[in-house]
């Protein structure tokens, strides 16, 4: 084997997502320290099991590249409208501020300009991957604090893309090589434009072809193709590879495959993320941590102050109660993980050497490891801060991912009534089907449908249907029901599942599978044929809905007995 440190990272990644995560989540710590800890305990300064960390940290960024794919996949622009104010109010203010206050802060005590203002944006930013976690399993992601929380993270994801490009400018090596002006301006503007021209009018219809084929490899080919491919054209004209793979994923944010796209991703970017963190923690200089405790712990502390006291004082300038503003304050003072990436560029880039690099990421770790101990000090705090009015009075703009809603797995003939029934309802839904024929005219009737399967996991998750209310199967195939409801009830044990059952038997391998209730289209059919019939008939419609009722009762008894030979027996 060529690159055996490679082949043992990834046993150990692997390793870590059997045995180490479950332990860490089960701690409140998040996944991400899982992977820092793991790297830590095969790396140099552990085991020493491998040792060209080098080579697995520039193998690894893949993850990253992934990972802003996903981001710009998700920031369509309708949920970035919804929550505008606190997005690009809030979110924008604090990232300058908190940016200039730890740059200065840092040029204070002798570190250069340059230096200091890469050093003051990096670790600006929260992570994302522990806030969200935190209030995910808190339950508040809904609630005020939880919105102007995801907000900030947002408007720092969104953040990255042009400080990951503007961090070179700082450096020499761009420098050297004439930097992105003058010709290089024009190839860079070249590059964007064909990436957007691409992605918006020929990825669209490859992608059709694709999916009206059959064709799953050929699809999977062309979503990679066009991720690797842009982060590569980027990285041609001295930009960011992230940013190519940004920008490709905010083209298609809006597309009808964006789901189906998006569980195609999410497998390569989980892993070569939790990879990339790997090698993060792999390259954690310990005997610095050994050397310097005391003065690392009262920076961490001073950095965690500033953070916290930016988040609260903005809180409160945006009307904010006094409790939420605390509790924001205290759930994302930490910096995150995109501040490993952003020093990574800069050590890449010349901008800050190693020495400094080592000392970042021992903040950056830290600060991360401290924050789930302040969850129960937020939770002590604004027990006593919290006023009804307060919370009364600071509603603000719904939240910007679906939630509450209908899944709607099928949109046959079937399907589109149904949808159409919700929408006329105005109960909101998200709509899936593998068919683009069926997704493209439904859009195109202003329905809110996605080309997905809905029987793969990465797609259920990023139809949000771990917050709808009900999901809905009325997909043609027996099998292709039967595979949903299985997924949706194995990833949602307590959400409700009624599904279309082609005949009795195929009714109970459904309820086997976990729906909890079916539909028989047969017998449905036959009743709905009977009512018209019996109305025709002369009698009364009070009968007829009682007869109907019972017919129905107590999932379809009495048709059942009927067609399994007991005729004696009579409904009600």
């Amino acid at each position: 084997m060529e690159h055996p440190d490679v082949l043992l990272a990834l046993v150990v990644l692997l390793l870590i997502g059997v045995l180490v995560l479950p332990f860490f989540k089960r701690l409140g710590l998040g996944s991400v320290l899982g992977f820092l800890t793991a790297g830590a305990i095969v790396g140099p300064w552990g085991l020493e099991l491998v040792a060209r960390v080098e080579a697995l940290r520039h193998f690894s960024e893949f993850g990253v590249v992934f990972l802003l794919f996903i981001i710009g996949l998700e920031l369509s622009p309708s949920k970035l409208w919804v929550m505008r104010r606190a997005v690009f109010g809030l979110g924008t203010l604090q990232i300058v501020v908190t940016g200039l206050c730890i740059a200065g802060y840092a040029w204070f005590f002798g570190i250069s300009w340059n230096i200091a203002l890469v050093a003051g944006f990096g670790l600006a930013l929260s992570s994302t991957a522990i806030g969200l976690q935190i209030l995910t399993e808190r339950g508040e992601m809904t609630s005020p604090h939880g919105q102007s929380s995801f907000a900030i993270l947002i408007m720092q994801d969104i953040a990255v893309v042009p400080l990951l490009a503007l961090v070179p400018l700082f450096g020499e090596k761009l420098a050297a090589e004439g930097g992105p002006f003058g010709l290089g301006a024009l190839k860079v503007l070249v590059v964007l434009a064909g990436v957007i021209v691409f992605v918006r009018y020929l990825l669209q219809p490859v992608l059709r072809y694709m999916a009206t084929s059959r064709t799953h490899e050929g699809f999977v080919g062309a979503v990679l193709l066009t991720v690797l491919g842009s982060a590569w054209l980027m990285e041609q004209v001295h930009l960011s590879a992230a940013l190519g793979a940004f920008l490709t994923g905010l083209l298609l944010a809006d597309s009808e495959y964006r789901h189906q796209i998006e569980a195609v991703v999410e497998p390569f970017r989980g892993y070569l993320l939790g990879l990339f963190f790997i090698s993060i923690g792999m390259s954690i200089d310990f005997g610095l941590l050994t050397e310097k405790a005391l003065v690392i712990f009262g920076q961490v502390l001073g950095l965690m102050l500033i953070k916290a006291l930016v988040l609260f004082g903005l809180c409160r300038a945006f009307h904010h109660s006094l409790a939420n503003s605390v509790r924001v304050a205290l759930l994302l003072p930490q910096c995150g993980e995109f501040g490993f990436v952003l020093f990574g560029v800069a050590l890449a880039s010349g901008v800050m050497d190693e020495v400094l690099f080592q000392h970042f990421l021992l903040l950056i770790a830290a600060t991360m490891a401290m924050t789930p101990l302040l969850v129960p000090v937020a939770s002590f705090l604004t027990a006593r801060l919290d006023k009804p009015k307060e919370e009364t009075r600071e509603a603000e703009s719904p939240p910007g991912d679906i939630h509450n809603h209908v899944l709607l797995a099928g949109f046959g003939r079937g399907g589109e009534v149904l949808a159409s029934m919700l929408q006329n309802s105005q109960v909101p839904y998200t709509a899936l089907d593998n068919d683009p024929e069926k997704v493209a005219r439904g859009r195109a009737r202003g329905f809110h449908v996605y080309y997905g399967d809905a029987s793969q996991p990465h797609v259920l998750q990023a139809t949000m249907a771990g917050k709808a209310k009900l999901a809905v199967v009325t997909l043609n195939h027996p099998e292709s029901v039967e595979k949903a409801v299985a997924a949706i009830r194995y990833l949602y044990p307590g959400l409700p599942i009624l599904a279309r059952a082609k005949d009795l038997a195929h009714s109970e391998a459904l309820k086997k599978a976990g729906a909890t209730k079916t539909v028989l289209e047969f017998i449905e059919a036959s009743l709905v044929a009977g009512r018209t019939m019996l109305l025709e008939s002369g009698v009364a419609q009070d009968q007829v809905n009682e007869l109907i009722h019972n017919y129905r009762r107590d999932d379809y008894a009495f048709p059942k007995k009927i067609m399994s030979g007991d005729t004696k027996v009579e409904p009600g």
